[in-house]
């Protein structure tokens, strides 16, 4: 009897052991999103975040108000007023006993001089031109190490040529550097909207968002004197006291803006070229010899790490334990925030991403750390759309103090890149090549609004190196690429503990130079590869009977059909959300659609009940007819690089979304 049950115990701990396996924690399994509680009838379309030194929260919001915010932690906030009427605040920050603002138009200093707890003297810093367009948003400030303000200015776009973006007035789509005393230097040009800034390294960076000749968003190192992508700021570069050196002329004769009419004299939206030679935007870096043309120090990849980025936060010691150091970085669309880390090879920053958060219930635009170590994220969608549902909100990032099993960070080898992780990894797993993936590919510098995913390429792995305490993994990796963005994929590597996935298995490392140094020798590594092992062998066939008479072909019910390129397809299954889910996020689909919610896109429920075939819908992702949704300002570009069975795989579930199917939000039979 004691044998039986000793038996039974050690299979029941057996099967909880592979439970436990299967079931990885989760990012919301370390962070906690919690809502702080606002007046009834406030609207927190948040613009701007600060942290007091007693601990009190500033708030400012894109209605024009500013609130101090008592014991923001606590489960009973209170909030008073500080300020109303100011037009469109989109940053604000604390300086010596005073709250400054960037408005439309200035850089305000807001005081209370009598100590009521109101601003009562309202003070113009520096004021700069407005042309009247809804889209001269302006950012900032942002303290820099010698107590001046870093200010930035949105492009306006076009009237015939509403697509693209113009400097109407001066220092439109740059960066400003302003003294307390109102003395204004140009700093940097090139952005677009540049909504996130922030300090690191004592050195200033920024995040744009996709668009005209933005490719996708990322983090940029703003030197003084950089051009960084965008040309319509090059209009003021014969100012004197520019620090730009590149003209708007030389541009232009370099490279095409792709300005065309058509037979009737009207200006011809730019469109996505199949198959093109495009420019590359560090290319620009020979073309333009003696300027400072600045790439991004980190890519975002665009519907993956965001679509709209915003805020750039160092993370404070003692924040969320392994990850002190690095960098947060917001995305309003996409209503998530991603974890950046950099280091500097040969004079230039470089680094990687991966994702921290997603699920806030509005746009993250905004981002300030509590003196408790939480973080406070202030979000709007202002009518954009966001992953979010709501307009508005104030919500606080908490950790719990577990320590998740991740890549804390990634750094590039001569040979390769190592990854460092928070926790022990199996050794077993980590020294097996098939866990492992790593691709580059980059965008097109073009003046249509974004790009698909170009010159995409799977790099060979020659062998990996794991630590002897296992918290880091050396790869060898061949064809790395200088500038180009690397995927890594580990989605094979399992922890010590549990046996547990790694939390996100993807980083996104922006090479921006190879280091020099020693590279490993083959005995020093792994050459395992499980995925090129030899199959078994297989079973031997059944004997024809005796009569002479071959054996009837095996029939196999319920088998999925071949699919042969250019050829109609029809599942006979639809796939479910999660099977493809990740097709949606690696190919940017869920950047702009969700599936019963307008977005950027119409909901893909929405395209279901057009009742296009499967393949009609392939087709409209590889050549999308605009005219067909003219509700939408933002036109869906061409992807021609999602291969031909993703795209089948992906237009079969959204038609499993039409109300006949009896499906729910997330294409499950409805129960």
């Amino acid at each position: 009897m004691k044998f039986f049950q000793k038996t039974i115990a050690v299979l029941l701990s057996l099967t909880a052991t592979a439970v436990q396996a299967q079931e990885s924690p989760k990012e919301e399994d370390f962070f906690k999103i919690l809502k702080v509680t606002a007046p009834e009838g406030t609207l927190l379309e948040v613009g701007g975040l600060t942290v007091l030194p007693n601990g009190n929260l500033g708030v400012a919001t894109r209605r024009g108000d500013v609130w101090i915010v008592e014991n923001p932690t606590s489960r009973k906030p209170y909030f008073r007023k500080y300020a109303s009427g100011l037009h469109e605040i989109l940053g604000l920050t604390y300086k010596d006993g005073a709250l400054y603002c960037a408005q439309r138009g200035e850089l305000t200093k807001m005081v209370d001089s009598n100590s009521d707890g109101k601003a009562d003297v309202f003070e113009t810093v520096y004021a700069w031109p407005l042309s009247g367009h809804y889209h001269e948003y302006s950012f900032g400030p942002k303290i820099a190490p010698d107590g001046q303000f870093f200010v930035t200015g949105n492009v306006a776009f076009g009237d015939e040529e509403w697509w693209r973006g113009e400097s109407r007035v001066p220092w439109r789509g740059w960066t400003m550097k302003i003294t307390e005393n109102g003395t204004m230097q140009p700093w940097a040009t090139g952005m677009r909207s540049p909504c996130g800034l922030g300090i690191y390294d004592g050195e200033l960076f920024y995040a744009d968002n996709q668009g005209d000749w933005m490719g996708s968003g990322g983090v940029v190192h703003v030197k003084k004197g950089a051009f960084v992508g965008h040309p319509a700021g090059l209009r003021w570069t014969g100012a004197a006291n520019s620090p730009v050196k590149l003209t708007a002329e030389q541009f232009n004769a370099t490279i095409d803006e792709r300005r065309r009419r058509d037979e009737n004299g009207r200006a011809i939206k730019p469109e996505t070229v199949v198959n093109e030679t495009p420019n590359l935007l560090y290319q620009m870096k020979d073309k333009f010899s003696g300027v400072e043309v600045q790439t991004p120090a980190v890519w975002l990849p665009h519907g993956i790490l965001g679509i709209s980025n915003s805020e750039i936060l160092e993370i404070p010691q003692g924040a969320f334990g392994p990850f002190a150091g690095q960098l947060l970085v917001g995305d309003q669309g996409m209503s998530k925030i991603s974890r950046v880390f950099m280091e500097k090879v040969n004079g230039e920053y470089q680094g990687g991403a991966i994702e921290l958060r997603n699920g806030f219930r509005s746009g993250v635009l905004r981002m300030a750390f509590a003196k408790d170590g939480s973080l406070f994220v202030g979000e709007t969608n202002r009518g954009w759309g966001s992953a979010g549902e709501a307009n508005e909100g104030l919500q606080r990032l908490v950790w719990n103090g577990a320590i998740p099993f991740e890549m804390r960070t990634v750094k590039a080898m001569p040979d390769g890149f190592e990854v460092e992780f928070t926790k022990p990894v199996d050794r077993k797993s980590a020294e097996d090549l098939a866990s492992y993936r790593v691709e580059s590919f980059l965008y097109k510098y073009h003046s249509v609004y974004g790009s698909p995913t170009i010159n995409k390429e799977a790099l060979p792995l020659k062998g990996v190196k794991v630590s002897a305490d296992g918290m880091k993994a050396r790869l060898i990796v061949d064809g790395m690429r200088k500038y180009y963005i690397h995927q890594l994929t580990l989605d094979g590597v399992r922890g010590t503990e549990g046996s547990y996935s790694l939390v996100h298995p993807i980083a996104y490392y922006t090479l921006n130079n190879i280091p020099d140094g020693q590279k490993l020798a083959m005995s020093e590594v792994s050459t395992k590869n499980s995925a090129t092992a030899p199959a078994p062998a297989p079973a031997a066939a059944t004997a024809a009977p005796a009569t002479g008479k071959k054996a009837p072909a095996k029939v196999t019910t319920g088998a999925k059909p071949k699919l042969v390129e250019g050829q109609a397809v029809t599942m006979a299954k639809a796939p479910t959300y999660e099977e493809v889910k990740g097709l949606l996020t690696r190919h940017t689909c869920s950047a702009c659609h969700q599936a019963n919610k307008r977005q950027v896109g119409p909901a893909f429920s929405d395209v279901a009940k057009r009742r296009y075939t499967n393949d009609q819908i392939v087709e409209l992702i590889y050549n999308p007819k605009p005219h067909n949704w003219p509700d939408y300002a933002t036109e869906m570009p061409p992807m021609p690089q999602v291969p031909k069975a993703d795209a089948l795989k992906i237009a079969a579930w959204i038609n499993s979304l039409a109300p006949s199917a009896g499906s729910n939000s997330t294409g499950e039979p409805k129960p």
